[in-house]
């Protein structure tokens, strides 16, 4: 068992941290935010994630996992300290370093006894090397601590089961010492065996971009392809069914789509074409992803369009404001821009999403947020899945098209079959596939 400092109780920091716990660790959770940590001991979570809240309860009733804004303590207490803290994107689209070094900063005050450092937060490639300079350039002696990458690859939606049961585990580090300890903390994912991959810094901060970047590209290829699919008569679907099974290819990340969104590929694809920048590349495949992502998500107000043509006085109904399903993060998701255009235009909005409302209401309090999606198609003149969520994917068509002024539906998730659809009555699109009209 090891004793373990995760600082910053966001969504990477609380889903490793219990994770850490569950492996048998004593995991204590810091956080400046007093009332979040509060929360936290009377079993309410700052984030919604399918599983978490029992893995939580579980580590706590066990004495392994604990929550606090004591970071004196908690540094000092602990062998290891873990920094999940936010590493947003600055105005330049590099990552902000600032909450990061404000936590090297508090460790270099107060270490009094070895310490293995851990950057878990996604960081710009060469962060390692400068907290190991930062820590020394107070006084800290090299024998005191280590530094440790050890990257996260969390999915929100499935991020349990991502932890528990990874494709790999991440740890550069040039000291022998600390890669030995680190793999204790994971000995439970030996019993399965997960890959461990032992690299140096550099290597570790570099495999987490480059992850996110192809996974990325993945997503904006098929979008692509599906764009093209529309002109040519061709199905995006099958298309991408027929690569994936190509075991070069695989399925995964194969769905045509209204674009990516959430905490992670934005960032990360904007933050590998800066550290390109900074040594003299152009990181010009990442940055036709990220085009392509933007216009992807206009795509569908552009088919909107083609119903709708004159949006002003209008009511839209969105069905699905999350980037995914089964989490309640809205951060650049596609809604987002397809709510800022419809504005734009001057029509009006009803939404619903199961777990995403409290979270839009914050970008955009000036719409409507109904309480069902049999509530988001109520005298609308056109209606937009935008989140496949399971509760959307078997509604009642014929009531949904009684109740709406116009008939019109546009499925970016492609989770309706066109024929079906436009036998009920619709006005159908979707992307990537022939619709028959």
């Amino acid at each position: 068992m090891e004793k373990i400092a995760m600082i910053g109780v966001g969504y990477v920091g609380l889903v490793s941290g219990t994770g850490l716990a569950d492996f048998g660790n004593e995991v204590i959770c810091v956080d400046i935010d007093a009332e979040k940590i509060k929360k936290l001991k009377n079993d309410i979570l700052p984030i919604y994630e399918p599983g978490l809240l029992d893995l939580v309860k579980k580590n706590v009733d066990k004495g392994r996992l604990s929550f606090t804004t004591d970071l004196e303590n908690s540094i000092k207490n602990s062998r290891v300290i873990f920094s999940a803290v936010p590493t947003p994107s600055a105005e330049n689209g590099e990552v902000d370093l600032s909450y990061v070094f404000n936590v090297v900063d508090k460790l270099a005050e107060v270490i009094d006894s070895y310490k293995i450092i851990v950057t878990k937060s996604t960081v710009a490639v060469g962060t390692g090397d400068k907290i190991r300079e930062r820590i020394l350039s107070k006084g800290i002696s090299e024998d005191m601590f280590d530094i440790v990458s050890n990257p996260e690859f969390l999915r929100e939606g499935s991020a349990v089961g991502d932890f528990m049961r990874p494709d790999r585990v991440v740890l550069g580090t040039s000291s022998e010492k600390a890669l030995n300890i680190m793999k204790g903390i994971y000995r439970s994912l030996y019993l399965i065996e997960t890959p461990i991959v032992g690299t140096d810094v550099r290597t570790a901060e570099m495999i987490k971009y480059a992850s996110n970047a192809f996974l990325a590209t993945k997503i904006s290829f098929i979008n692509e392809v599906a764009n093209i699919c529309e002109k040519v008569g061709a199905n995006a679907q099958m298309v991408a069914k027929a690569m994936g099974l190509d075991g070069r290819i695989s399925p995964k990340f194969l769905h045509a789509g209204p674009g990516y969104g959430g905490s992670c590929f934005p960032k990360d694809t904007l933050a590998l074409t800066k550290i390109a920048e900074q040594v003299g590349l152009k990181a010009t495949i990442v940055e036709a992803v990220i085009d392509v992502n933007h216009r992807q998500k206009l795509r569908v107000v552009e088919k909107l369009l083609k119903f709708v043509p004159n949006l002003k006085g209008k009511t839209i109904g969105l069905l699905g404001l999350a980037f995914k399903p089964n989490t309640d993060d809205v951060r650049d998701a596609p809604a987002l821009t397809v709510i800022g255009e419809i504005l734009k235009q001057g029509g009006q909005i009803k939404a619903y999403d199961p777990e995403a409302m409290n979270e839009m209401c914050k970008h955009y309090p000036q719409i409507t947020y109904v309480a069902s999606s049999e509530d988001a198609v109520k005298d609308v003149d056109a209606l937009i899945i935008l989140t496949e969520w399971n509760e959307f994917r078997n509604m009642d068509l014929d009531y949904i098209k009684s109740v709406m002024k116009k008939p019109v539906l546009i499925d970016a998730r492609n989770i309706y079959e066109p024929d079906m659809v436009i036998k009920k009555g619709f006005l159908y699109d979707c992307i990537g596939r022939k619709v028959r009209l």
